[in-house]
């Protein structure tokens, strides 16, 4: 078993995690709280790579972060690389493929909890800042866990995005999906077989605790 992959993979779910719980925290907040017209727009968005192919995602980003992209024109301007073949790249491509992953089970958090609390606190003259992280997050975080759960299950599994942005390279972008994939192609079934049963128990345990949280009345 390729445990540099494991490790490269825990990495970049774990960085998945965090970036989307920092990015996509505030963006499910709103679009829980908004009546903006043009909320059902920026629904779809976020939930595009649900239906969208990973390699139509990850051909996009590959664009648009390689030298002749826009992204990838900034990028080397300000730190003088660019962001295919990386692991700052693959993590770029986890992370806008796991978005609906994350902000949807946020959302869902927010939009159940009872904005009487909230608007209570504001009479109380407390400001909405304290109120979210005195009233609204502890009310609202297991929802927000269960969302986090997923998104880091979810990445430890992903392989499109990954292999189009990232390639295979060992000990920077080949994650445990690939590591797979290459076991089946040299023919090596036994340890293509070790890692798919790390991930089967993985992916069972992970479910395990989802259903354990909804089971609760929560949002998944």
């Amino acid at each position: 078993m390729d445990t540099t992959a494991i490790w490269l993979t825990l990495q970049l779910a774990v960085c998945t995690t965090v970036a989307l719980f920092v990015f996509g925290l505030p963006l499910a907040y709103w679009l829980a709280t908004t009546r903006w017209s043009g909320r059902i727009l920026v629904e779809s968005v976020v939930a595009l790579p649900l239906v969208l192919p990973p390699t139509v995602l990850g051909f996009y980003i590959l664009m648009a972060s390689g030298p002749k992209g826009w992204l990838g024109q900034l990028t080397e301007q300000f730190s003088g690389s660019t962001l295919p073949f990386t692991f700052p790249g693959i993590l770029l491509g986890s992370i806008l493929f796991n978005l609906p992953f994350a902000v949807r089970p946020f959302t869902a958090a927010f939009e159940r909890m009872d904005h009487k609390l909230i608007e209570a606190s504001w009479c109380l003259g407390v400001s909405k800042w304290r109120t979210f992280w005195r009233i609204t997050f502890p009310l609202c975080w297991p929802g927000i866990l269960a969302g986090m759960v997923l998104t880091f299950a979810h990445s430890v599994g992903e392989f499109g995005v990954v292999l189009m942005v990232g390639g295979n390279i060992p000990g920077v972008t080949r994650t445990l999906s690939i590591a797979i994939y290459d076991d089946v192609q040299a023919l090596d079934y036994a340890s293509a077989g070790r890692t798919s049963l790390l991930l089967l128990i993985f992916a069972l345990l992970v479910l395990t605790i989802a259903q354990r949280i909804s089971r609760r009345g929560l949002p998944v």
